[in-house]
């Protein structure tokens, strides 16, 4: 392939297409064998939401959330789904391909960017899912033009996931034990998120503690299209300005220690 089709290297266009092919290798090599294929997306926050479901609607009297609950809970499961496997590659993400990543002239900061692309693909094709499960319940529920604030979600989400993955990368390969203290920081963030519940379903003080942690915000934006009661202006503000902080923070963080981490590898 020429230059003139994929651009000259170093340009934003090389960089684009090399991230797009990476994202892509890796959405084959994970389907490749899979004889489910693209079911494995969705199959992961539907079973989660169905016991999830049937404790809090069936076995004990649900008192958080709204009505209907399962589209309360994969509005926020699907994206915390996303967040997650994320994260979790993240502390991989530069070991798993050494080899490459020190013989490339291709910009390091893209071997946290196909995880982020690859895995937000996923998200996208769980979102027909979702469709199925508010079309099912749209007699129980209002859609409101806060619906429009979805994206804004999605790209939160985005720019919060790349400043955590050039944080949570390099230190890994510098840390070992950063990876296994990752994992279990995921397992606690995910009861610590307004998954299963919202934040206005929290008592004093925890309320105002969970309002900063940043996915509180990025979830209320997912929800609130369907559920316009549950806009609070204080975790989506908050949301907001530390998403840009760990954004920032991640790109200084990287372009620190880059140096330090190939020699590492």
């Amino acid at each position: 392939m020429s230059h003139a089709a994929v651009g000259a290297p170093g340009t934003p266009r090389r960089y684009l297409h090399s991230l797009w092919l990476l994202s892509a290798r890796d959405l084959k090599v994970r389907y490749a064998t899979s004889w489910l294929g693209y079911l494995w997306s969705v199959l992961d926050p539907l079973v989660m939401g169905a016991i999830y479901w049937f404790v809090f609607t069936q076995v004990f009297q649900r008192g958080v959330g709204e009505q209907p609950y399962i589209v309360f809970l994969v509005l926020a499961l699907l994206p915390w789904v996303w967040f997650n496997s994320s994260v979790s590659d993240f502390t991989r993400a530069f070991r798993r391909d050494a080899r490459l990543m020190r013989s490339t002239s291709i910009p390091r900061s893209i071997w946290v960017n196909r995880i982020v692309l690859s895995k937000g693909i996923e998200f996208l094709c769980s979102l027909p899912v979702l469709a199925l499960f508010i079309l099912f319940n749209l007699d129980k529920m209002t859609v409101s033009w806060s619906l429009l604030w979805f994206p804004v979600a999605i790209l939160m989400q985005t720019l919060l996931l790349i400043g955590i993955g050039m944080l949570v990368a390099p230190l890994c390969v510098l840390y070992a034990d950063l990876e296994r203290t990752t994992a279990l920081i995921l397992r606690a963030l995910f009861y610590a998120s307004p998954v299963i519940y919202s934040v206005s379903d929290l008592p004093d003080p925890f309320n105002t503690i969970g309002a900063f942690n940043p996915l509180s915000g990025i979830f209320t934006l997912y929800r609130v299209g369907f559920f316009p009661e549950q806009w609070q202006t204080a975790p989506v503000v908050i949301s907001a300005v530390m998403t840009i902080v760990i954004f920032g923070l991640g790109l200084w963080v990287f372009r620190s220690l880059e140096r330090s981490v190939l020699k590492e590898l």
